[in-house]
């Protein structure tokens, strides 16, 4: 087995767990409701889960730039898609953490608003790693 497609591999499986905690996290969140009681618990799983997606999308980039000494070969819609990417797993880290830190003096309705934007944030991050795939 070469080294290189293993390493590929085991990337691969860290985002894929990092997308199911996203995207996890925040339905169940979405789905028990304000009165659940352990909120700030899903929001730790979905702060860890932007961590791994950011942390193994870099991994993806380090891993081809150690084999081949550049980066992925991608353009037009593919770039479109990384960045916008990026810009979700930033806002959704940043929006986890400050619900951690702060969230339990919110409102039920600041707190339902917050992993609505949340979920939506892991969506589009889903949707734009499909683009990503198929445009690179």
């Amino acid at each position: 087995m070469e080294l290189q497609n293993l390493s590929y591999a085991a990337i691969q499986v860290v985002h894929n767990f990092g997308a199911v905690a996203v995207v996890g996290s925040a339905a169940c969140a979405l789905w028990l409701g304000p009165q659940f009681t352990g909120m700030r618990k899903l929001a730790w799983l979905m702060l860890a889960g932007w961590a791994a997606q950011a942390a193994s999308g870099g991994a993806f980039g380090f891993v081809s730039w150690l084999y081949y000494g550049r980066f992925p070969d991608i353009h037009g819609i593919a770039v479109a898609a990384l960045l916008v990417k990026m810009a979700c797993a930033a806002a959704g880290f940043g929006l986890a953490a400050t619900y951690i830190y702060r969230g339990s003096g919110w409102s039920p309705r600041a707190g339902q608003a917050t992993w609505r934007a949340l979920a939506a944030l892991a969506a589009t991050a889903l949707t734009a790693a499909a683009v990503l795939r198929w445009f690179s």
